[in-house]
């Protein structure tokens, strides 16, 4: 009898549906008061809830800056639970470093809470033209864990830089031409010299010139924001790095694409010749090399056809 009751029992409980386990948003405080998560380095997931990008937050004596508000409400909400377990002070800001979906669809939540949501005014204009899309591209991989996210456009823009200065903080939030998004922005703090960057660094993984991206605008903004010296970089996607790191996985790449292709232009060969004796190969190494190398040179092809 009490063998029957245990063999039902069992059955019961393989029958019951598999909860998957929700994201660690971890974050590792790498200078005094800043606090930075490193998403997965993949494709966006249900596991992963869409966080395959970095995100921060900045602790004042006067309140707390998030940078990058994640993938959906419920994300937001847990970042907001890993901010509380370091302080108590209130979000006041959530500055979104660009318009893609895992920088900004967590602004609903924020916004709840009576943050003042912040961005450049090309990033609102991609939010606003892409947001449709967003929606429904995560909505289709996160399923039930997006529930509640609604699009939320940023409340404050600006047009080349703004500054915050809170509990003694001072925060730059700079835009120079765009490059990955249009509206790509960086995260400056004086103070303790770590760069926020956005997606205009990627590092441990190839980066993903996509049909939004404009790699001679990335390129000035790269070369525009090594000239802040940063100790620390968090970049949009990978490790947190140095500057020389950045330059290697991010600038070397995208001027290894502009540089062939000019060249092959200045050749006249057409966008087949082109790929066909492009050498990518010394980036292999970086994660997502199979999957994005064939779309970066021919959209890099595409774009300085037409400069």
């Amino acid at each position: 009898m009490l063998k029957t009751l245990a063999t039902k029992l069992l059955f019961a409980l393989l029958a019951l549906p598999t909860l998957a386990a929700a994201v660690d948003l971890r974050f590792t405080e790498i200078a005094p008061g800043v606090y930075a998560f490193v998403g997965d380095m993949g494709g966006r997931t249900y596991d992963n809830e869409g966080m395959n990008a970095n995100t921060g937050f900045v602790v004042t004596k006067d309140g707390v800056v998030v940078i990058d508000s994640g993938s959906s409400y419920r994300v937001a909400k847990q970042i907001h639970e890993a901010i509380r377990r370091v302080t108590q002070q209130p979000v006041k800001y959530v500055v979104n470093t660009g318009g893609q979906d895992h920088r900004w669809l967590g602004n609903g939540y924020f916004k709840q809470q009576g943050a003042t949501l912040i961005a450049h005014k090309k990033a609102i204009d991609d939010m606003a033209a892409r947001g449709a899309e967003h929606l429904a591209g995560l909505k289709r991989d996160l399923k039930e864990r997006f529930d509640g996210t609604v699009a939320t456009l940023p409340d404050q823009s600006f047009d080349t830089e703004k500054i915050l200065k809170l509990g003694g903080t001072e925060l730059r939030i700079i835009h120079y031409f765009g490059g990955h998004t249009p509206g790509d922005s960086v995260v400056w703090l004086p103070q303790s010299r770590v760069l926020f960057s956005g997606d205009l660094v990627y590092v441990d993984r190839l980066l993903g010139v996509i049909p939004v991206s404009n790699t001679k605008d990335w390129l000035a903004s790269f070369e525009a924001l090594e000239k802040l010296a940063p100790k620390r970089i968090v970049p949009g996607h990978g490790k947190v790095c140095d500057l020389a790191r950045a330059r290697r996985d991010t600038k070397d790449y995208l001027l290894l694409l502009r540089n062939h292709m000019k060249a092959a232009l200045d050749k006249g060969q057409d966008l087949q010749r082109a790929l066909d004796t492009l050498d990518q190969s010394r980036f292999k190494a970086l994660l997502n090399y199979e999957s994005l190398k064939g779309g970066n040179a021919s959209r890099t092809y595409l774009e300085m056809e037409t400069e």
